[in-house]
């Protein structure tokens, strides 16, 4: 042993202890992806492309949810479980947690680019004009009282001409994604959020009652108005055309690729353009991320690779393939220094 090196030899070891835990280490010749809906289309792109240009096999890739995906990938450590996860917003310090109990203790984590939060309708329909604070009373499980009383009541509008009399007479029938989504944490931090705040006892409430504060704003109603419609977007999409009073929510690309048959509401203004969300403009924006097992890295074969093509000019930059899927490119500096963290397998700090 004295003529291997000390890396050549703990890479060794850390090989030899995941065979002895997990398993022959080429039990699985296939990266596995799962988790968000949103990043799917995108990871699954690049999954082609990476399986038509090197010799390793196509990843497999699952939508599962954000929510379902770090569930899945915390799990553990060994070919039983993910090697990488998508997500359309950060990881959260209880899922954290959760990896280091199960042994999952080096994430790297890879900011992929950004998106837009669509609240969409068929373009049958007349186009939305809404803001924030629309949201907000259309879909809080309870709202001020619009007697000015200052109270909170349950929510009693019924149409989006209850909420603001230059909406339409329409029924509130908003088809989103479940609790699961990340795109539905996303919803409830931008969207509902921002329209809460738009009332100044509710804004009190984040300084002096966080807890009741985040209840409020992220509670959406269960009467019927909103309907969770799974981590499929496409189903969304069809839904819409064959309910033209219905609203659907969803990433930027899904309406990109939909744009001859369902139209984006405006949001204060501005409409999910691809040029509003790359400049901050759009008011429901997020990014998207991945996060990939360090100790799967070098024993699941390809992982490097696949890493090295999401992070190329040709895939993520503003002239790559994934723009033209509706991915809104990071700035220089961002993708030059998630490129660096993919590289170097810079670990998050747990």
């Amino acid at each position: 042993m004295k003529f291997v090196t000390g890396n050549i030899f703990l890479a060794g070891a850390m090989t030899l202890s995941f065979m002895l835990v997990h398993g022959p280490a080429q039990a699985r010749d296939t990266i596995s992806i799962i988790g968000s809906s949103t990043v799917y289309p995108f990871a699954t792109v690049v999954a082609e492309k990476f399986g038509k240009t090197t010799h390793f096999k196509t990843p497999k890739i699952e939508s599962t949810g954000s929510g379902g995906g770090f569930k899945l990938f915390c799990g553990g450590v060994g070919t039983n479980y993910p090697d990488i996860t998508n997500a359309s917003r950060a990881v959260k310090s209880s899922e954290l947690r959760r990896c280091a109990t199960n042994g999952v203790k080096d994430i790297v984590e890879i900011k992929i680019g950004y998106d837009g939060i669509v609240l969409a309708n068929s373009r049958k329909a007349t186009p939305l004009k809404l803001t924030r604070r629309d949201i907000f009373l259309a879909l809080a499980k309870d709202v001020p009282d619009p007697t000015g009383s200052g109270k909170l009541i349950p929510n009693p509008y019924k149409t989006w001409k209850d909420v603001n009399p230059s909406l339409p007479a329409t029924p509130i029938e908003v088809l989103g994604p479940p609790p699961t989504s990340g795109t539905r944490d996303a919803f409830v931090e931008l969207a509902m959020e921002g329209g809460g705040k738009t009332f100044p006892f509710i804004k009190a409430m984040k300084k002096n009652d966080k807890k009741s504060y985040k209840k409020l704003c992220h509670t959406i109603r269960e009467d019927g108005a909103y309907i969770e419609a799974g981590e499929n977007d496409n189903l969304i999409v069809q839904k819409l055309q064959s309910n033209p009073s219905a609203v659907g929510i969803f990433g930027f690309s899904f309406l990109d690729q939909n744009n001859d048959v369902i139209q984006g509401s405006t949001i204060e203004g501005q409409g999910p353009t691809f040029e509003a969300i790359a400049e901050g403009k759009y008011p429901i924006s997020r990014p998207l991320f991945f996060y990939v097992k360090k100790a799967h890295v070098d024993v699941i074969p390809g992982i490097r690779e696949y890493l090295t093509e999401f992070t190329s000019e040709k895939a993520w930059g503003p002239e790559g393939y994934l723009s033209d899927k509706g991915m809104i490119p990071m700035p220089d500096p961002e993708r030059n220094k998630y490129r660096t963290i993919a590289a170097d397998l810079k670990t998050i700090e747990m």
